[in-house]
């Protein structure tokens, strides 16, 4: 791509070459694009692979790669921290294929949220996305903050939630996508509740990008934004069987070492909204729950400045009514000032007209 050049402060690393995190075991929309060659000239440099999504978001923000995701709480958290980084777009979601689910033992005398306290609930990070869920399931279910406290939180490794589940460690087990459907075949488990059920079809979290970049390579930014938006709307179309089979061949191509095992459960990337758009109230409704926990003071943050969808060419499509349900503008348990949820403001920077992508694999 003519005249990204090479950014000052990378090391020499060209603005068209994006160093990123990746996921062992899993091909991300990102990734996705790159195969499809929807990134217009664009170059992605795997540097590792990240531990979690917070990690992810602040290794962009400190300017060591130049996108990171994560859970939309984790986005409005940094943004709560003044990071100069921008959601751009949705890569991941809950729908009726991929979502978490909170699972008993089949002859658990748990039933509803009131029997949870005292209990262990294991998740794999605090403070993210299956908290999140958690706190809105009790809240919802009539539990006042002092009782949903005494619900206990633990953190453990996915891989090890369903043997602690079994073997009476816990008492609730998060499991989602292939850990979810290998317990329900081992049988023995019921879920309480889970994510779609609660709160419907949803994206997420978002790819955020360093605004330094922003400002620098626009063009750069909208190739990758569109790019990554027009995989997640092949990944829409495209029969399963298809997309499964091209990710186990990128998987394999790139020679890490992977189990390409899980990939065989994939379903979908979960995102609600045509070319991952980003809807404000997808990010205002964690703002409202931080504040609520006490994690950020109460109109910190300014959802419209947290994010844009200035950089995506791609068009929205419809959502399909029948399986989507409407995301809550709000929290279960509201707080004292309500976040904005406006749209978002004009981009800092111009987004200077360019070609769409070129449309090979579409």
């Amino acid at each position: 791509m003519a005249g990204c050049g090479t950014a000052s402060g990378r090391g020499g690393v060209p603005a068209t070459t994006l160093r990123y995190q990746g996921w062992a075991g899993t091909v991300t929309p990102a990734e996705l694009a790159d195969d499809l060659g929807y990134l217009d000239g664009l170059t992605l440099r795997w540097v590792g692979n990240t531990t979690s999504g917070p990690q992810d978001i602040q290794s962009a923000a400190a300017g060591d790669t130049d996108f990171g995701g994560a859970f939309n709480g984790a986005v409005v958290k940094m943004a709560a921290a003044k990071a100069p980084v921008t959601a751009v777009i949705s890569y991941y979601g809950v729908d009726a294929k991929r979502y978490s689910g909170f699972y008993v033992r089949e002859d658990s005398p748990l039933r509803t949220a009131r029997d949870l306290i005292g209990k262990k609930v294991a998740m794999n990070t605090l403070g993210a996305h299956s908290e999140a869920m958690l706190d809105t399931y009790l809240a919802r279910q009539g539990l006042d903050p002092g009782e949903a406290a005494q619900v206990e939180r633990v953190a453990l490794p996915p891989v090890n939630t369903e043997q602690a589940l079994r073997q009476g460690q816990i008492e609730v087990a998060v499991l989602g996508d292939i850990l979810r459907d290998k317990a329900l075949e081992h049988g023995g488990v019921r879920a309480l509740f889970d994510d779609h059920k609660l709160l419907g079809t949803f994206s997420a979290g978002t790819y955020v990008m360093a605004d330094r970049y922003l400002e620098r390579h626009p063009k750069a930014a909208a190739a990758f934004v569109t790019g990554v938006g027009r995989a997640l709307d092949w990944s829409r179309r495209t029969p399963r069987e298809e997309v499964v089979e091209r990710m186990v061949r990128i998987v394999r191509r790139r020679d890490r070492s992977e189990d390409t095992e899980p990939l065989r459960y994939w379903r979908s990337y979960g995102v609600a909204h045509g070319a991952g758009r980003i809807a404000a109230p997808e990010l205002a409704m964690w703002a409202r729950w931080l504040e609520r926990r006490g994690d950020i003071k109460t109109g910190r943050v300014d959802v419209a400045g947290t994010y844009t969808n200035d950089f995506n060419r791609g068009r929205p499509r419809r959502p399909d009514r029948r399986h989507q349900a409407p995301v809550p503008s709000r929290t279960p348990v509201p707080s004292r000032t309500p976040v904005s949820s406006r749209p978002p403001v004009p981009s800092r920077t111009s987004v200077p007209s360019h070609p769409r992508p070129h449309s090979s694999g579409s």
